[in-house]
C-alpha cells in the first residue's frame, strides 16, 4: 500500500520502491503568483482529502539551458502555480533518522529539485531522509524592486526549512538533526543561510559544494541591475509593475540583461559587488539587506554566526572549464588576452605568470580557466573554511579531481553531483557512459557519514594543516595542494 503522511496543508500519498518511500511536489507555501510573486512566502493553502505526491511539482519560472550547455547540464522546466514545493525521500518505516536538505544550483536563475541527478533515493537507501527544495529564482527571487521584500529566494529557503522542522518527523526524520547541503548557487545559499539570523536553529550541519561566502550584492548595485531589467521591459522597477507581467517575459528580459552585463566592455559600471560576487557570470543573487543578509556571509561566519557548526566544503579541480570550454571561449583566449582578463577581473599581479609557469604545456585558455577557478571558487572556499574554523566549527575540505571523458571538460563545475547523489546513470551527458562507480561509492558514502554525524571520514582542516581529501580514482588526503597559487588570493 502506498504510504500516506499528514503535513501542513493536509495528507499526501507517496509511493514506495525498493524500500524507499518518496513524496514529491509537496507545497510548503502558498502559490507565489500574481502580486504574491513579489511578496514574502505565505502559509500553505490547505487541501481536502489526499494529495497525490508521486510526481515532481512545478518549477520556478526559468528557461532551459541554452546550447551548447544543454548537452551537459540537465534542465527541468515545468510551469505551474505550486512551484514552492519540496520532495522527500525516506527509508520505508523510518523513525528518528538524520535529515539532509538539498538546495539546488543554477546561478540563481535555473534549477529544480526535479532534476534526475538530485534523486534522493540512494541517501534514503543508506539511512538518511532527504528533502529537495524549490525556491524563487531570477527577478522574483533576487531583484531589488520598490515595494518587494529583498531576498525572496532566501526567504523561500528559510520557509522550506521551517516546513522541515515542523513536518519531517512524519517521514521518519529528526528535526533536531538536519544538514543543509547545496552546490553552486545552492552552496552560496548555504553559506548565506549560515550567516542569516532568520535561519538560526533550523539546521545543525552544512555542506557547501562549489559555493562561496562572498556571493552577495550591495543594495545599490542590485538596484542598478533591477533598473536595467525594468528599462528593458519598459516598466518602472516596482513590484506592482513586475507583478502584471508574464513570468516568461521577465525571464527573457533578465537573460538579455545578464548577457549584456557579461559582455560589457566596462563591467565596473555595474558595481564591484556584481562583478566580484557574480563571478562574472551572475547578475541576480543574494543582497546584503541588513535583514535576511546582515552583511557579507564570510565575515559574519568568522564572527560566529554559525559558531561550532560542522562544515564540509570543497570544489572541483577545474570548475571554470564548464563555462569556458563548451562555449568555445577557452579556444579564443590567447597569451595576449590573458593580461586583459587580469585587468578586467582584478587578478593579483603575479597570477598569470605563476599559473602559466606551473603549466608549461597548457594553452592560454586552460591557464585562464585555472585562474578563474581559484578566483571564483577555491580561494573563497579556503577563506570560508578559515572563517568557520575560527568560529569553532570542525571543517573538512575536499576537491573532486576525476576527469570526465566528455567534451574536454576535465574535473569541471557540477561534475561531482552525480557522484554525491550516486545517480551516475542519470548524468551520462556530463559524466559519460562508464563513470567509475567506486568514486561514487566513496563520495556518496562521505556525504552520508557527514549527514549522519558530522564527520565525513578524514582529518579536519586547520590553517596550520590545510588538508584536502581528493576524490578521484585514487582518493587521498593531500596537505596544501597548489599552495603557491592559492597564496595569491588569500
Amino acid at each position: 500500500m502506498d504510504p500516506v503522511v499528514r503535513v501542513s496543508g493536509g495528507s499526501v500519498r507517496g509511493s514506495t520502491r525498493d524500500g524507499v518511500s518518496s513524496f514529491l511536489g509537496i507545497p510548503y507555501a502558498a502559490p507565489a503568483v500574481g502580486a504574491d510573486r513579489y511578496r514574502a512566502p505565505q502559509p500553505v493553502v490547505p487541501w481536502e482529502g489526499e494529495r497525490r505526491a508521486t510526481e515532481h511539482g512545478p518549477t520556478a519560472a526559468q528557461s532551459a539551458y541554452p546550447a551548447p550547455m544543454d548537452t551537459v547540464l540537465p534542465s527541468s522546466v515545468a510551469p505551474g502555480d505550486d512551484y514552492l514545493n519540496v520532495s522527500v525521500w525516506a527509508p520505508e518505516g523510518a523513525s528518528g533518522l538524520p535529515v539532509m536538505v538539498w538546495i539546488h544550483g543554477g546561478a540563481f536563475v535555473r534549477g529544480a529539485n526535479s532534476v534526475p541527478t538530485y534523486d534522493g533515493a540512494a541517501f534514503a537507501r543508506d539511512g538518511v531522509v532527504v528533502v529537495g527544495i524549490n525556491y524563487r529564482l531570477g527577478v522574483p527571487g533576487f531583484a531589488v524592486l520598490e515595494g518587494a521584500p529583498t531576498n525572496l529566494g532566501l526567504r523561500d529557503q528559510i520557509a522550506a526549512l521551517e516546513w522541515v522542522r515542523d513536518n519531517i518527523a512524519a517521514f521518519g526524520g529528526a528535526p533536531d538533526d538536519v544538514t543543509v547541503f547545496g552546490e553552486s548557487a545552492g552552496g552560496m545559499s548555504v553559506a548565506t543561510l549560515m550567516a542569516s539570523p532568520a535561519a538560526r536553529g533550523l539546521f545543525h550541519r552544512a555542506a557547501i559544494q562549489s559555493g562561496a561566502g562572498t556571493a552577495v550584492c550591495t543594495l545599490e548595485d542590485a538596484r542598478r541591475v533591477g533598473a536595467e531589467i525594468a528599462a528593458h521591459l519598459g516598466v518602472p522597477a516596482t513590484a506592482e509593475a513586475f507583478a502584471d507581467l508574464d513570468p516568461e517575459t521577465v525571464v527573457a528580459a533578465q537573460t538579455a540583461v545578464g548577457l549584456a552585463i557579461q559582455a560589457d566592455p566596462n563591467p565596473q559600471r555595474w558595481g564591484a559587488s556584481v562583478l566580484r560576487g557574480g563571478l562574472g557570470i551572475m547578475s541576480l543573487f543574494p543582497v546584503v539587506d541588513g535583514d535576511i543578509v546582515p552583511g557579507v556571509p564570510e565575515d559574519l561566519i568568522r564572527e560566529g554566526s554559525s559558531a561550532g557548526m560542522p562544515l564540509l566544503i570543497g570544489t572541483t579541480r577545474d570548475e571554470f572549464r564548464l563555462f569556458l570550454v563548451p562555449t568555445g571561449v577557452a579556444r579564443g583566449i590567447t597569451a595576449e588576452v590573458l593580461p586583459l582578463l587580469s585587468q578586467r577581473y582584478g587578478w593579483p599581479e603575479r597570477a598569470v605568470q605563476t599559473y602559466a609557469t606551473n603549466r608549461p604545456t597548457a594553452a592560454p585558455g586552460d591557464v585562464a580557466s585555472a585562474i578563474l577557478t581559484d578566483a571564483g571558487f577555491r580561494a573563497p572556499t579556503a577563506r570560508l573554511a578559515a572563517a568557520q574554523h575560527a568560529a569553532g566549527g570542525a571543517v573538512q575540505v575536499y576537491e573532486f579531481d576525476w576527469e570526465t571523458p566528455v567534451a574536454d571538460l576535465g574535473a569541471c563545475h557540477a561534475l561531482e553531483l552525480a557522484f554525491v547523489f550516486d545517480t551516475l546513470d542519470s548524468a551520462a551527458g556530463m559524466v559519460g557512459d562508464d563513470a567509475p562507480q567506486e568514486v561514487a561509492d566513496r563520495m556518496h558514502g562521505a556525504w552520508v557519514r557527514f549527514g549522519s554525524g558530522g564527520d565525513a571520514g578524514w582529518q579536519t582542516w586547520t590553517p596550520e594543516h590545510p588538508v584536502v581529501m581528493t576524490f578521484g580514482i585514487d582518493a587521498q588526503v593531500v596537505e596544501a595542494p597548489r599552495a603557491d597559487e592559492l597564496a595569491l588570493w588569500t
